[in-house]
């Protein structure tokens, strides 16, 4: 089925590179950790006025996540993730004109229904000045397998003012669409996913922190969409991003604020701005509330055209390859009780050409989505 880069975001356990990895505690944990959650990500309905037919319900999905860390002997630890998720609704299968010159979405007609499990396992080396971790991940579902591998490290200077980091990862896919009311574009295919980054934190006061971090992507073999009747992509992408970020502790209100900015560039032509805030507020010693903003601003690939010219080597009316801007705004809630911390998330996501810095068609297909999320873990002191 058809994957959403920011539900994949969302909902994904993150064997492929971040931007750059929070710092990693130098020192094994002491106790067995175990973690619970359920997560609710729905897509707002296709306007009518913008689509010619097919169901105009969207995307909607039901997740639950278990999380396990356990301390292996004096400096090991092994971490297993295990995620299910049940996803139903209809995806836009290609752009068509209206009578009066407007792009209108046609959807893929009858709802699509899909379960996927996936699978991490990550086991990590704690050393004097650092750690090391090798992970795992499996991921299966109707139509798509992926197995994926990475390697991470980090390093931390004499002083311990300085800490450097580096990962690598590869990943297989294998795409098996299936045949339902959408012809696809292939019966079997796959591609394969390589990613780099390297980054180095520095603190510069005892309340503050800054990061930066390099990355690097190359995807090769079928990133067509199998789903999308006007879509053939280039069989090689290839990807870089460079991104800060800046962490200050205020002793009152006993708060501190998060500040990222990430650019991204590739060479199908796409380009993003993203800037993401966050206050984390300590309330008393059990509790923690954090507002959120994030903004996201994306270029046009080279070959996307709401309306696809098929007669060029490559085209594309994929509204995840389109000019648009983004923003998301959300609360975080953390309760902790004993040995008990309670969760909760939620969050909004709208999107809109006219917020972005790139200029672009905006695509009939733009989505916004509705998530929230509520765990619990408990810790075996």
């Amino acid at each position: 089925m058809e994957k959403n880069p920011a539900l994949l975001a969302l909902t994904s356990s993150a064997l492929l590179l971040p931007a750059y990895q929070g710092v990693r505690a130098d020192a094994p944990p002491e106790f067995v950790e175990l973690g619970m959650r359920y997560s609710k990500y729905k897509e707002d309905d296709t306007q009518g006025s913008k689509t010619f037919g097919g169901s105009s319900q969207r995307f909607d999905i039901d997740a639950a996540q278990f999380h396990l860390l356990a301390p292996v002997a004096d400096n090991w630890a092994v971490a297993v993730d295990v995620q299910w998720e049940d996803m139903s609704g209809a995806s836009p299968w290609f752009v068509g004109q209206s009578i009066d010159g407007d792009p209108k979405v046609i959807m893929s007609g009858a709802s699509i229904e899909d379960t996927r499990t996936e699978v991490s396992v990550t086991t990590r080396y704690y050393y004097d000045r650092g750690n090391a971790g090798l992970n795992y991940v499996h991921s299966d579902e109707d139509d798509y397998e992926s197995n994926a591998i990475a390697l991470d490290g980090s390093f931390n200077s004499a002083d311990g003012m300085t800490t450097y980091s580096a990962a690598i990862s590869t990943s297989r896919d294998d795409i098996d669409p299936t045949q339902g009311a959408v012809p696809t574009n292939t019966l079997h295919d796959n591609k394969d996913i390589s990613s780099a980054w390297v980054g180095v934190s520095q603190i510069i006061s005892k309340n503050a922190i800054v990061r930066f971090g390099l990355a690097y992507t190359y995807r090769d073999g079928f990133l067509t969409d199998p789903y999308k009747l006007r879509d053939r992509r280039p069989d090689e992408r290839k990807e870089w991003a460079v991104s800060g970020g800046y962490r200050q502790y205020f002793m009152w209100p006993d708060a501190a604020l998060h500040a990222d900015y990430r650019y991204f560039d590739d060479d199908w032509g796409v380009a993003s701005h993203t800037v993401n805030l966050a206050w984390h507020q300590n309330l008393g010693r059990s509790t923690q509330v954090i507002p959120f903003l994030r903004y996201y601003s994306q270029g046009e690939a080279d070959f996307f055209a709401n309306i696809a010219d098929t007669e060029k080597r490559y085209y594309a009316d994929d509204y995840r390859l389109s000019s648009f801007g983004a923003i998301t705004a959300g609360l975080r809630v953390r309760y902790e009780i004993g040995n008990w911390a309670i969760s909760a998330v939620g969050e909004r996501y709208e999107t809109d050409e006219s917020w972005g810095v790139f200029s672009g068609d905006e695509s009939p297909a733009l989505l916004n989505y509705w998530r929230y999320s509520f765990g619990l873990d408990y810790v075996f002191r």
